[in-house]
């Protein structure tokens, strides 16, 4: 079995997600990825604008409208009972205990990734699964992105580069906080968000 870990604050889950997390299934014959929410990331300075609880009911409604089998939405990245940050490489740990047998997977931004150095146990990360790189619109990837700069200070062995994997064909350019600035004008962004979560976000007077 072929699982994927798909982080991100989700907020809100919008049309480029999905094409992400579609494209990354097929081309890596993935069974199952795992849209999960982020209760305190790290590495965001500007926090998220909506609770954890609506990050997870938006995300839910975005999957099911999906209608897709091999999509799944997890709670694993929950807000730590004591409020201290998520960390990948726990989530990470906690679904290689519960996915024993299968090959673990990571889907993330290409822009993230160039932060892998500021990740906490960045080897651990790399051999805890293989990691699905995608695109962006500012970071169009090329085989020479792993030879950047940023993972200079990280050695990169050839064994790791070889669970790197680079998903150049997803091109939707869709910005959260952009999303969240024209949603705060009330523009509904009818078809860059699922109906049920853009239902959502006007019944509970989210971005607002």
């Amino acid at each position: 079995m072929r699982v994927a870990f798909f982080g991100g604050t989700f907020d809100p889950i919008h049309r480029g997600h999905l094409a992400i997390a579609s494209a990354a299934a097929d081309a890596f014959a993935l069974d199952h990825v795992l849209f999960a929410p982020v209760g305190r990331q790290p590495l965001k300075s500007e926090g998220v604008i909506a609770s954890f609880s609506d990050r997870l009911a938006m995300t839910t409604l975005g999957v099911a409208f999906t209608g897709e089998p091999r999509f799944t939405v997890s709670s694993i990245d929950a807000p730590r009972c004591d409020g201290t940050h998520n960390f990948t490489v726990d989530t990470l740990e906690a679904l290689a205990r519960e996915y024993e047998n299968a090959a673990l997977f990571a889907v993330t931004g290409a822009d993230s990734f160039l932060t892998l150095r500021k990740w906490r146990s960045a080897s651990r990360l790399l051999a805890l699964a293989e990691w699905i790189v995608v695109s962006r619109p500012e970071f169009p990837l090329t085989p020479a992105f792993l030879d950047r700069p940023e993972f200079v200070p990280l050695a990169l062995t050839p064994e790791q580069r070889e669970r790197i994997h680079l998903l150049t064909d997803v091109h939707e350019e869709v910005s959260a906080t952009d999303l969240r600035r024209r949603l705060a004008t009330g523009d509904p962004c009818t078809g860059l968000l699922a109906p049920a979560v853009a239902s959502y976000i006007q019944s509970h007077h989210l971005y607002r």
